[in-house]
């Protein structure tokens, strides 16, 4: 008989000829299958599980007789016996080919498995991450071989692993002789690999084989929110999800104002980098705190934010960022130890990975969304838009994508708005106003029933968030109240007693004072508010749209965790969007954080994100004169010249003037970027 047979793996279709009596395990490793597997082949982990098939085999031309594989053994048997394995299961690292087989690698055995996270977005993640957890056999120290216990562990990782060259920081070293000691020289080793060319390095060691997975942060630092994923590096999972506000928003609510801080202050940048290092180190401990783990399995961290936000996180001076041409201090990604940017509370050498800058004012965020949308891999031209306090643009297909950033200022999120407030429990969120009564009811977050809905009951009204604010001044229009221009009607003009004077103009009473709650009103100066920063953001798609030499787009993605409150019709009606048919609107969720998850997750996405950052072309609003045009003309609701075909068949805007009013408060000045 051959000394070797013929082994073919599924779905990989990889195949070659081994040695008889060699493990799947061992087969698949030098035929380059994807079989997973972190105890080494010792039978613990259970990762290497493969379903061998019997019988004939037309396809390959083979036949798989039963006695193919090696019979079930000791440590099967046993690891069957106390946590089991489904029918026809077997482990690779145990089970050898004694004949020409076929196995199939299920999906769950696989080391760059696709997972997909309906919870998170519909997307397929692939999992490949720069920190995987590796059991090793530690030789012990002897008398006769004085080397260290590291060097040691090292030849160990080397040996049984082919990992070389490992390094390790002195939090590691400190904890690793007893560890090793309590594991009786059997220790899961936390190696960060991240594929670039650099070496190795030991992030955390544990005593014995470690069941639980390691786990990683993706963060979203906003400027004027931060949110953070609890990740499981294992298969993608989110375990805890939370956010709190950016605490720089005491020393100003828009980027500028931060640089104006950083400016006008000594230390006052110093000062703002330590306050958002404090937020996110407690953003990390509520987090790992809400999911039940140890601090000290968080390997891994991933942050993507605005340029500003970036160089204010690293202690780096952002003055630049406030004048032409709005230099970066660095603008490549970013590895380096977790602890440097004020993560402590994770394991001791968790690393931090920060995603590329495209340009001086258009961020890691917004490649973050990049890397999520991936706009250039489409036939079809799409605007995505991650709506914030500073909204990043991009625009695309597969022949380039466009990037820029426009200022729009806080307004959106609730902030510069008289009765407006954060998204939270009480805040009016949806609103519909009869355009024949002129009457509004109202959902707020908390609620599911509707204002006027007896189940609606009598709960606190606090205030109004930014998905409220933009339905209730579109609804405005929609219903009469407000005319082209921006003004709000006279109780006469309007026929409705809720348009109350306030001085020289007037406001919507969209809730009336009661014992537990505020009046809720939309005044003249919040109608301004969401004007200029609507304006800006129309404006800056505008801008890009005139540099791919189109007038319209296919599509239209609302970005951000704002975005996907956003109501596409009202954000039509408002112009805060080019004309698009309704349908071709969607929203991405907070997109930037999927993009972080991805990088987090797989090593790929990040060389992919970092290659395609070079290619986006970046368009400066602050010096392009058409910027000042597209700003005034989107001042009008929707617009002053666009004709906005495709929401005139789902919605007649009543054409109604209140004495022609003045020109929009501010109009045709920039806004400050923020």
């Amino acid at each position: 008989m051959s000394d070797d047979a013929l082994v073919i793996f599924t779905p990989s279709g990889k195949r070659g000829r081994v040695e008889k009596g060699t493990s799947v395990l061992a087969a698949a490793r030098k035929l380059g299958v994807d079989l997973d597997s972190v105890c080494g082949g010792r039978g613990i982990c259970s990762k290497c599980q493969v379903a061998p098939g019997y019988g004939e085999f037309p396809k390959h031309g083979l036949h798989v007789a039963p006695d193919a594989l090696s019979p079930v053994n000791a440590v099967e048997e046993r690891y069957d016996r106390i946590r089991g394995l489904k029918p026809g299961r077997r482990l690779g690292c145990q089970a050898c080919i004694q004949g020409d087989v076929v196995i199939d690698v299920p999906a769950e055995s696989q080391v760059h498995r696709q997972v997909i996270r309906k919870s998170a977005s519909e997307r397929v993640m692939e999992m490949d991450p720069a920190t995987r957890p590796l059991y090793v056999d530690v030789a012990e120290p002897s008398m006769h071989e004085p080397s260290g216990d590291f060097e040691r562990l090292a030849a160990a990782l080397e040996s049984q692993w082919q990992i070389k060259g490992l390094q390790a920081d002195l939090a590691v070293l400190s904890v690793l002789q007893t560890r090793l000691r309590k594991g009786d020289w059997k220790v899961t080793a936390a190696v960060h690999e991240p594929g670039d060319g650099t070496a190795p390095r030991l992030l955390a060691l544990y005593p014995g084989y470690r069941e639980a997975p390691l786990y990683g942060l993706a963060i979203d630092l906003g400027s004027t929110t931060i949110a953070g994923h609890l990740v499981a590096l294992n298969d993608g999972h989110v375990l805890a999800s939370s956010g709190l506000m950016n605490p720089q928003i005491r020393f100003g609510e828009d980027l500028m104002s931060r640089v104006s801080y950083a400016m006008m202050n000594p230390g006052g940048a110093a000062e703002m980098t330590a306050a958002v290092r404090e937020a996110m180190a407690g953003l990390a401990a509520a987090l790992t705190t809400e999911a039940g783990i140890e601090p000290e399995a968080v390997v891994e961290a991933v942050v993507v934010c605005n340029p500003v936000m970036h160089h204010l996180l690293l202690g780096l001076d952002p003055v630049e960022l406030g004048q032409a041409p709005f230099a970066l201090a660095s603008g490549a990604s970013l590895s380096l130890a977790a602890a440097e940017i004020g993560l402590a509370p994770l394991a001791p050498a968790a690393r931090a990975y920060l995603l590329p800058l495209i340009a001086g004012h258009v961020g890691a965020d917004c490649a973050a969304v990049a890397l999520s949308e991936a706009p250039e891999t489409r036939d079809d031209l799409s605007l995505i838009v991650d709506v914030g306090t500073n909204a990043e643009i991009l625009l695309g297909n597969r022949s380039r994508v466009l990037a820029c950033s426009s200022p729009t200022g806080p307004a959106f999120e609730g902030a510069q708005i008289s009765s407006g407030q954060r998204a939270a429990p009480g805040a009016i969120e949806r609103i519909e106003i009869d355009p024949v009564t002129k009457e509004p009811r109202f959902r707020i977050i908390g609620n599911a029933h509707w204002s006027d809905d007896p189940a609606f009951g009598t709960p606190t009204i606090t205030g109004i968030c930014g998905s409220g604010i933009i339905e209730a001044v579109a609804e405005m229009r929609i219903a009469g109240i407000l005319d082209p221009s921006g003004l709000i009607g006279s109780a006469e003009q309007v026929g409705s007693a809720r348009c109350v004077a306030t001085g020289r103009t007037h406001e919507y009473v969209i809730h009336d004072a009661t014992p537990d709650g505020p009046r809720v009103t939309v005044t003249q100066g919040d109608i301004r508010a969401i004007q200029l920063a609507k304006s800006a953001l129309y404006a800056g798609a505008r801008l890009l749209m005139d540099e791919m030499g189109v007038d319209r787009v296919d599509r239209v993605v609302l970005a951000g965790a704002f975005g996907a409150h956003i109501s596409p019709k009202h954000a039509m009606v408002l112009g805060m969007i080019p004309d698009v048919p309704l349908e071709a609107v969607t929203s991405a969720g907070n997109a930037a954080g999927t993009g972080a998850r991805m990088a987090l997750c797989s090593r790929s996405a990040r060389r992919a994100i970092e290659a395609q950052v070079k290619r986006i072309v970046k368009i400066e609003t602050a010096i392009e004169p058409r910027f000042q045009e597209h700003f005034v003309a989107a001042n009008a609701i929707p617009h002053a010249t666009a004709p906005f075909s495709e929401l005139a068949k789902i919605v007649t805007l009543p054409e109604v003037s209140f004495n022609g009013g003045p020109a929009p408060e501010g109009g045709g000045r920039r806004r400050r970027r923020g």
